[in-house]
């Protein structure tokens, strides 16, 4: 198939497959596409939460508001961001750009600064709110990803971060949830699965100038 569609084929997926489980190659593809999705200021203020475990999951059904997908999914993807973002990510991460491009620090310092001065000016809320539009992007990326490689997906908004990230402990690690992302593959009874997409025609969605 194309990748037009692929995505034609990719759907929010309402019932999974309990019997079916991603592959380690899978889940290694899912992996790469998070750590290469294109990122504001190349900054990866991002972590991803990778649960197979059933016994972990069935608790986050609750917290979910009852979407089943959460457990009966293959695995579950949570996209985080860190609580704190502040020079330290901004070091390491021209830290990185020294040793794999060998930069000279001459290059490297005024664009280190310029950037340090922009996340020391910006408040804390948004901090957050910049970091949660990072994550955005990267389930898109994802969501894309797995339409090329016959993975369902289902993205996820609703449920209680902050009861979820006590659930698993995210706090501890810094960390704060933003999205879920179930993937897996539908159920042969999902009747959402032959479903005509319903979208606007290009003329109504595209402008051309």
């Amino acid at each position: 198939m194309s990748i037009i569609e692929k995505l034609k084929w990719r759907y929010a997926t309402k019932k999974f497959d309990t019997n079916k489980q991603l592959s380690q190659i899978q889940l290694s593809i899912l992996k790469e596409a998070f750590n290469l999705t294109a990122l504001s200021y190349g900054l990866q203020t991002l972590k991803m939460v990778i649960i197979e475990d059933k016994f972990v999951r069935e608790p986050l059904v609750e917290l979910s508001y009852g979407q089943r997908q959460v457990l009966d999914a293959s695995h579950l993807l949570v996209l985080c961001i860190q609580t704190k973002i502040d020079d330290t990510d901004i070091t390491e991460h021209f830290d990185m750009i020294k040793d794999v491009r060998n930069t000279p620090d001459t290059i490297l310092d005024p664009f280190k600064k310029q950037l340090n001065a922009t996340i020391t000016n910006m408040a804390e809320d948004k901090k957050d709110d910049w970091a949660t539009r990072q994550a955005y992007i990267a389930l898109g990326n994802l969501m894309t990803v797995c339409a090329v490689e016959g993975i369902d997906s289902c993205p996820m908004e609703g449920f209680i971060p902050e009861k979820l990230d006590e659930a698993l402990g995210l706090n501890a690690l810094g960390l704060s949830s933003v999205l879920l992302l179930p993937v897996g593959y539908r159920a042969e009874d999902d009747m959402f699965a032959t479903l005509k997409k319903v979208r606007k025609p290009l003329t109504k969605t595209i402008i051309e100038l």
